[in-house]
């Protein structure tokens, strides 16, 4: 077994450079190896049997069985090849190590790497001497990346999966946002703008909620940017989601009111038992609110941690008149205690049922026989209040399929009008209406005028046809008259 002392101490510098692996790891996995050689040689089956040392400075290897030191050249070709498998084993395994303890510790780091390629879903990414994998579940939806693109993600996990380390990537958390923040933003960097809350929808939406402790620093101002400069940069990152910047605040009422903007919001009801906030929006504000889908009321939700309701004023009106009508009919409770009920939140049947009667014994300050009452009649109540409303839907249902219908059966304009109508708000749906109304008479006046014109065209030759026609009948006359008189003669 020949050894070249000064190339193998230029392999184990080079491998210890290139691939980040402590030499004196490497020098150790060289004596293992040649222990294994040796008990390979002798078929030995003690590993304390035999020892083995490297000269750090030389090169020299040297093995030992016992005290007697081994000749280096006794040993034949296949202890050689044992060396050999189990040096590149350990090596493996020290490069495999290096690359966990190096990634481990940037966990949560932003880092940029080029596109390889899609195995399965995931898309394999190159960050330095190393590959990580993206999740389907981590992309941004309806993103692709082509292979040698750059990719700017998220280091999400790192997990030692036995004969490999699987780095994990993702642009689709919530945290990739903040990290986009503190590189664009600086006062986030720097904390003087804290990151309150988030909530994300990849490739949507995302809400954030931000708050600044210098009260010379606007926080939704720096992190918009001049002129949208340092919000634009990240968008861009992100395909064009759209980003909501909220404005924190302490109390829960305005964050929520914040958090739905730009929907102007009328009154806030919260109910801290059941985590609810029932918000009151105008009809014309609803779907700003609700937003598409329900994306804006459903980030809103996750931002505040609150469950969030959206109603028109006449639906919260209805709510509070069925409940008080409902509580009205029980003997032994009063209009204070009603009233009271309202302003801790519970605002229908549902959610006095929801409470419980041990709630209401305790903020009411009630007995245990009336609250159970409260609580038996409300339930009651919804079930016949949810049959109501299973009714008022279907009937609308219904409704929406008959002008459907009715739609698809008109003339263009007529059609076109309804559609404008359904959309539009009254006044201007039935400005429309006339104008098309209008425009219908005006075509019917045109072509009535043109009618009239062509009957006065017509006139003069007519005139002439009739006096034609009399001139003729006067001769025929006439030469009747010189018949008869010749006949006579």
């Amino acid at each position: 077994m020949a050894i070249n002392n000064a190339e193998m101490l230029r392999l184990i510098d080079s491998i210890s450079r290139d691939r980040n692996v402590d030499k004196e790891s490497l020098f150790s996995d060289i004596e293992q190896a040649m222990v294994s050689a040796a008990r390979k040689h002798y078929n030995a089956l003690d590993t304390d049997e035999f020892t083995s040392e490297v000269d750090r400075l030389t090169g020299q290897i040297r093995v030992w069985r016992g005290e007697d030191e081994i000749d280096l050249d006794d040993l034949g070709r296949i202890p050689a090849q044992t060396a050999k498998q189990v040096m590149i084993q350990r090596f493996r395994e020290d490069e495999r190590a290096s690359i966990y303890n190096e990634y481990i510790d940037r966990v949560g780091e932003l880092t940029t790497g080029m596109a390889q390629r899609y195995e399965g879903g995931s898309l394999v990414v190159s960050i330095g001497r190393a590959e990580g994998f993206m999740p389907r579940s981590e992309q941004i939806p309806g993103e692709q990346h082509q292979p040698g693109e750059r990719v700017r993600c998220l280091i999400l996990d790192v997990r030692d999966a036995g004969n490999q380390v699987k780095i994990v990537l993702s642009r689709g958390d919530e945290l990739f946002i903040r990290r986009l923040f503190e590189v664009e933003v600086p006062e986030v960097a720097e904390r003087i703008i804290e990151v309150k809350a988030m909530a994300r929808e990849p490739g949507h939406r995302t809400k954030i909620a931000v708050s600044s402790i210098d009260s010379k620093v606007d926080a939704v101002g720096a992190c918009v940017g001049v002129r949208g400069s340092r919000i634009k940069n990240i968008v861009d990152e992100l395909g064009g989601e759209k980003i909501d910047i909220v404005r924190w605040n302490e109390s829960s009422q305005i964050l929520i009111q914040n958090s739905l903007k730009p929907a102007e919001v009328v009154e806030i009801s919260l109910c801290f038992e059941l985590g609810r906030a029932t918000v009151v929006v105008n009809e014309d504000q609803l779907s700003l609110a609700i937003g598409k889908r329900g994306q804006n009321v459903r980030l809103a939700a996750r931002l505040t941690k609150w469950d969030v309701d959206i109603l028109t004023p006449a639906e919260f009106t209805k709510s509070l008149d069925v409940l008080e009508a409902c509580l009205k009919t029980i003997d032994g409770l009063d209009e204070e205690q009603i009233d009271k009920l309202a302003a801790l939140g519970v605002i229908s049947v549902f959610d006095l049922e929801e409470v419980g009667a041990p709630y209401l014994e305790e903020t009411l300050g009630m007995d245990e026989e009336l609250a159970e009452r409260m609580v038996e009649t409300a339930s009651v109540r919804a079930k016949e209040v949810a049959e109501e409303q299973a009714k008022e839907k279907e009937e609308a249902e219904r409704n929406r399929q008959q002008e459907e219908a009715q739609r698809a059966s008109m003339p263009g304009e007529a059609q076109a009008a309804s559609v404008l109508g359904a959309i539009l708000p009254g006044s201007q749906s039935g400005d429309i209406v006339d104008m098309l109304e209008n425009r219908q008479s005006e075509q019917a006046d045109e072509a009535a005028g043109e009618e009239a014109a062509t009957e006065e065209e017509a006139t003069p030759d007519d005139a002439g046809n009739a006096e034609a026609s009399g001139d003729e009948a006067a001769e025929a006359d006439a030469d009747a008259d010189k018949q008869t008189s010749t006949e006579t003669a």
